[in-house]
């Protein structure tokens, strides 16, 4: 009788062949250790048009390091270990600690070492935020909701040099480029993170029927009382909020930590648990005679906080611009390597109209994205600060509203597998409704778009004067020009035609850039489909005649150069 160990050693214990079940095959690899600048031709384009060629070595670096295997995983980790709130230490004492994972910090730590929320601040130049605008893009893709903070931080800065008394203490550790994520006083840090609230449950965007209230005090502060229903990242050092002073809905900063060392009373009551921005916790607090610093005069708070809010309606923009571009090349890659029917998927005919349909969105939300960043760059001209009072509105309605389906369709290119969580198509779907809502609806991006036509009607003729050295290089863009300049021209029902005249703004400046930037395959491809559609057109409906193949190859993650 053989023993165990003869038993193992002979070839009694073999399994049959018939028994193996689980040969991986026609799956495709995970994508990671690519450069996600320099396989990026649209934004690589963008970059050197609109002023940011300086820093092309830096964007190449750290398009690097956005590829690297670990930090991808950083941003599964952080998805899937959510934050978690604490209201009370164990003892009994009110802490409103948000704890997070550790990749989550990991994550900020890299975003604010590369100077994603200070750097056109901190070393203004001409392209400035271009440079900061592309190397977002390329972050964001690796996690989006960590970007919030970063997001508000860099936003928050005019809004703070209001009071140039707290500016002095605040902004420079604002500027900072280290990362403290621990739970104490803002004055033993040596960097700070900037969040802000100014939504109230009976309000929403209505941000003039907030009731919480500011009481004046003896030595120039305030006393905060009431309720907000949404403030994101909780654990940020100082928050910007809207409430009633005596005279007038007005701004502060109101820090988490008081300056004697006692804990402000800003108390969350929950997180809100939302089908996106996971990563990100969002929290519904009350404050409960929590100390305040006046930023700007009193009843000028919408005045105070409005420039932080176009920041971060652009940011919403770059990071739109980014969840495409990921779910593109997500697509592409799985294309490129799964067989179906005898055949790679991307040399089936019919997924190449999807894949390169899906590319071309990339192209022109890069391009409308990146001319507005150059807006950034130069506030100080007119034209420029026209131009980015209706962009940033239009951008972050048409960019934002268009990501959800998007995503949906790039996550339907991989299949069931789209769907798998363990997949980041799932969570880029998740995602992408978010910056199309916060930082102001569809609507009141549109409400934005026609209170600024009204009340500077001027904005209309630099809105057209940018686009008129587009004019005479295709009849059909000209034809659209003419027909924009009309609807324009007619107030009558304005805002109940606001989404259909913005949409036209939106498609006409984008084949504008396109027909700049000198690639006629792209530029032609987007007029026949989208202007001539008004962008209603179904995904991977590319009419026939369109250069499949350069778009194709210019969404190719890793197409070099090319």
């Amino acid at each position: 009788m053989l023993t165990i160990e003869a038993l193992i050693m002979s070839d009694h214990l073999h399994p049959s062949a018939h028994a193996t079940t689980h040969t991986v095959k026609n799956q495709t690899s995970p994508l990671s250790g690519h450069n996600l600048y320099a396989g990026d031709q649209a934004l690589l384009d963008s970059v050197h048009l609109n002023g940011g060629h300086w820093a092309e070595n830096d964007l190449q670096r750290y398009g690097e390091v956005c590829g690297r295997p670990e930090m991808i995983e950083r941003g599964y980790a952080a998805n899937e270990f959510k934050p978690i709130f604490e209201s009370h230490d164990r003892i009994g004492n009110r802490i409103d600690l948000v704890r997070y994972h550790p990749s989550y910090h990991q994550l900020m730590q890299l975003a604010l070492s590369e100077g994603l929320h200070s750097s056109p601040w901190s070393h203004p130049c001409s392209g400035a935020n271009v440079a900061r605008a592309a190397k977002n893009y390329l972050h964001c893709q690796l996690e989006a909701g960590h970007g919030c903070p970063i997001t508000m931080t860099f936003a928050s800065l005019p809004s703070i040099k209001l009071n140039p008394s707290i500016a002095k203490e605040w902004i420079p550790k604002i500027l900072s480029r280290g990362y403290d994520g621990s739970n104490r006083p803002y004055y033993e840090k040596h960097s700070l993170t900037i969040g802000m609230g100014m939504t109230e449950k009976q309000g929403g965007s209505d941000v003039r029927a907030n009731t919480t209230c500011a009481i004046p005090m003896d030595d120039g502060t305030y006393e905060l009382l009431g309720h907000k229903w949404f403030m994101s990242a909780p654990m940020c050092d100082g928050f910007l909020i809207l409430a009633q002073a005596p005279g007038g809905l007005s701004c502060f900063l109101v820090p988490r930590w008081r300056p004697d060392g006692s804990k402000n009373p800003l108390e969350i009551q929950r997180l809100k648990v939302k089908s996106g921005n996971v990563s990100n916790a969002s929290s519904e607090v009350e404050m409960r005679g929590a100390l305040g610093w006046l930023l700007g005069e009193e009843g000028r708070g919408v005045n105070a906080i409005i420039k932080m809010v176009a920041i971060t309606r652009f940011d919403c923009m770059v990071g739109s611009s980014g969840g495409q571009r990921q779910a593109v090349l997500q697509a592409i890659y799985h294309a490129s390597h799964r067989e179906a029917f005898g055949k790679k998927l991307i040399d089936q005919a019919l997924m190449q109209n999807v894949l390169a349909d899906l590319q071309l969105e990339v192209e022109g939300s890069v391009a409308l994205t990146m001319r507005m960043a150059r807006a950034m760059d130069h506030e100080d001209q007119e034209h420029e600060q026209m131009l980015l009072r209706l962009g940033a509105a239009v951008g972050k309605y048409w960019i934002c509203k268009r990501s959800p389906h998007h995503a949906y369709e790039a996550m339907e290119c991989l299949g069931g597998n789209g769907v798998i969580e363990s997949f980041i198509t799932a969570r880029l779907y998740r995602d992408a409704p978010i910056n199309a809502i916060w930082e102001g609806s569809g609507n009141i991006q549109a409400l934005d778009v026609l209170r600024a036509i009204t009340k500077t009607p001027n904005v209309v003729n630099h809105w057209l004067d940018e686009m008129a050295t587009s004019i005479g290089m295709d009849i059909r863009f000209d034809k659209a020009i003419d027909s924009l300049k009309k609807e324009l021209a007619d107030l009558d029902q304005f805002e109940y035609r606001a989404r259909s005249i913005i949409d036209q703004m939106a498609i006409a400046m984008q084949v504008h850039l396109l027909l700049q930037s000198g690639n006629e395959s792209i530029s032609d491809a987007f007029i026949q489909s989208r202007l001539e559609t008004r962008g209603a057109h179904s995904t991977g409906s590319l009419p026939k005649g369109v250069d499949i193949e350069t778009l194709l190859r210019r969404g190719d993650p890793l197409t070099i150069g090319v």
